[in-house]
């Protein structure tokens, strides 16, 4: 890329994007689109950092003396799954759209963020430091991505997270909490009907997780929503089972936290409850961050989402906005409109324009 027109840079950011496509990223396996990114800065005249498979650089005119606004995305993805009818690491052009495992998550962002930040990379006088991160682990949540990587940036005062929104404006988002939860009964023949069968005892609670309604609805997030997701019991067919495991996906609006949300939970459950983290919060942005007022000034859609992102781990205001569509994360044959990358692009400079 070269910091020329912004035509320019649309057509190279979408070549980059071809490349990224073809080298298998999956969470924890980054290292080679890694690489690609650090190449990418290089060339473009920006001393890049890593730390293992996150890749970030400053901009040339930093000044520790000013606010500092983080400008990231992710470059893993998720593994294909069996229903693709396309090579999902060949770059595909058809019908407007470009095929490919990550175009749109969040393949797409990551490259309009990385040309924005080419764009803006050496002009002076800007209000705000920027600092570009592609990041790893994301889709994992895993702990050697951005939550690895913040404490080597130094102070963040805002950011904006490349995740597929339509080019809306995430202000706000759900967080997650995974609970796993446990109901015990005991071991008998299943033909003379003899033991206590946890499937039976874990009806009750299942039934409950299902149905209850938590009381108060935030007005972007809605309510809080749970799911029991998976299920496992039993040890052969004639044996009535001791034990059920199931596991519950929760996503928390900013009215609760996970504690309050854990403590509710265990009032009305007979079983153990064990959360697998509470790390993933859901987050809002105060009304007066000059991103979120820069995008309503410029008649962007705000939202709250109910998808997770890295935003869930930033301990600063951030929101989420970027070219592509949320629902087709992690689907087959998965794909970005060219267009969009061209639309999140000009929307990335304007929005920064406005701001810095």
């Amino acid at each position: 890329m070269n910091r020329t027109s912004i035509n320019e840079l649309q057509d190279t950011a979408l070549a980059l994007l071809k490349q990224l496509i073809a080298i298998p990223s999956f969470s924890k396996e980054e290292h080679g689109t890694a690489q690609l990114i650090q190449n990418v800065l290089q060339s473009n005249g920006i001393t890049p950092d890593r730390l293992m498979n996150n890749v970030w650089a400053r901009n040339q005119h930093f000044d520790p003396a000013k606010p500092t606004l983080l400008l990231n995305s992710h470059h893993d993805t998720v593994k294909p799954n069996s229903s693709y009818t396309k090579n999902p690491f060949l770059a595909i052009e058809e019908d407007g759209k470009l095929y490919g495992l990550g175009s749109n998550d969040a393949g797409g962002c990551l490259v309009s963020l990385l040309t924005c930040f080419i764009y803006f990379y050496a002009q002076k006088d800007l209000k705000y430091n920027l600092i570009f991160a592609a990041t790893a682990e994301e889709e994992i949540s895993g702990a050697n991505g951005v939550e690895a990587l913040l404490p080597v940036l130094g102070k963040i005062d805002t950011a904006i997270v490349g995740e597929p929104t339509l080019l809306e404006l995430a202000a706000s988002e759900k967080g997650l909490l995974v609970i796993d939860c446990t109901v015990y009964g005991k071991s008998g023949h299943a033909a003379r009907n003899e033991g206590e069968n946890a499937i039976y005892k874990s009806l009750a609670d299942i039934t409950w997780f299902q149905n209850y309604k938590f009381p108060k609805v935030s007005d972007l997030l809605g309510p809080v929503t749970m799911n029991v997701t998976m299920i496992q019991s039993g040890t052969q067919h004639n044996v009535v089972p001791d034990k059920c495991d199931f596991t519950v996906d929760i996503r928390i609006n900013d009215s609760y936290t996970h504690e309050e949300i854990l403590n509710i939970i265990k009032e009305h459950v007979t079983c153990t409850v064990a959360p697998r983290s509470i790390r993933l919060r859901s987050t809002s942005v105060p009304e007066k961050n000059p991103v979120l007022e820069a995008a309503v000034r410029s008649g962007i859609k705000v939202f709250g989402s109910a998808t997770l992102s890295d935003k869930s781990l930033m301990p600063f205001p951030a929101i989420k906005i970027g070219p592509g569509s949320s629902s087709r994360s992690h689907t087959a044959d998965e794909f970005v409109y060219m267009q969009e990358i061209k639309d999140g692009i000009d929307t990335y400079i304007k929005l920064l324009k406005a701001v810095l």
